[in-house]
């Protein structure tokens, strides 16, 4: 250790392998930038992710990091919380990964409220299997799964987390780094589950899914307790008042057909069941191995 400013250079390892134009360079630049703004260190960091096209991210960042099972990543980042809560711990999941098999520990990780910033990669396709349907595919979009189109309506991740009961819920995109790396120092300063979901392209697979040449199909919804609008794109596209204490409007926004890219909702008033487990420990007697099981029926 010593005590020069972290650089981007002490945050690299290995050159990152996704396709060419991939949005994945784009989130993993925003987040390092984000920790040497905010001279996040190394040594108190753990990147951990799922597997698909995200899965890699772990590697590519030259903190402690953990490439964990499919959908499982909540869970073992949970289990980081709760034994080393000085940790800051970053969850690196895409949509198939966080929505289909991982949903179910989505659910749960929103309504523990552990702390952690969840970073979503929607590219709404299965990338790595080669162009399947995923769970936020567009309905009528043609996959190799589904080649006269996606069946159904997709789930819109936004929605899902707001209806889960999220205590922050914010929208960015790989292409916007200015908003991408304030987007991840909102979700860092709360303490919570911190739910980032990230526009990601896929030129590959996807390649007319969003346009980041145009800026009339979405808007920025700003407020002096949100999120500021991406400053290259300020300009260009339009921008709305929203106040994040009002999670009615949050769902609302969040229902429109439209993008928009913001804090959608944070609140400070849910339980965090990460304090919960530390505030139980402190009170609890210490007991042998033998007399732990003594208060359960077996």
């Amino acid at each position: 250790m010593t005590n020069e400013p972290i650089k981007i250079k002490d945050l690299n390892t290995e050159n990152p392998r996704w396709c060419a134009g991939c949005g994945d360079f784009g989130i993993i630049m925003g987040t390092k930038r984000f920790m040497v703004d905010e001279q996040i260190l190394p040594h108190n960091t753990v990147n951990i992710s799922g597997i698909g096209c995200s899965g890699r991210a772990s590697f590519y960042f030259n903190t402690y990091g953990v490439h964990s099972i499919h959908g499982r990543a909540i869970p073992i980042a949970m289990g980081l919380a709760l034994t080393r809560p000085e940790l800051n711990l970053f969850i690196h999941s895409g949509d198939g990964d966080a929505m289909s098999i991982g949903g179910n520990h989505l659910i749960h990780g929103i309504n523990k409220n552990f702390n952690c910033v969840f970073i979503m990669y929607d590219n709404e396709i299965y990338a790595l299997t080669k162009n399947q349907s995923s769970p936020t595919t567009p309905k009528g979009h043609p996959t190799n799964t589904q080649p006269v189109g996606t069946y159904l309506d997709p789930i819109f991740p936004i929605q899902f987390a707001l209806g889960a009961g999220v205590s922050f819920a914010a929208s960015t995109a790989d292409w916007m780094p200015n908003h991408l790396t304030n987007t991840l120092k909102a979700a860092f300063a709360h303490k919570g589950f911190s739910f980032v979901h990230v526009a990601q392209r896929c030129p590959h697979f996807y390649p007319t899914n969003y346009d980041n040449k145009t800026s009339d199909w979405f808007s920025f919804l700003t407020h002096e307790n949100g999120i500021p609008p991406d400053k290259r794109l300020a300009d260009k596209a339009e921008v709305i008042e929203h106040d994040p204490d009002n999670k009615g409007d949050g769902f609302r926004y969040a229902q429109e057909n439209r993008h928009y890219f913001r804090l959608f909702y944070q609140t400070q008033n849910k339980t965090r069941y990460d304090d919960l487990l530390r505030e139980d420990l402190k009170k609890t007697t210490p007991k042998s191995r033998l007399e732990i099981l003594d208060g359960f029926k077996i």
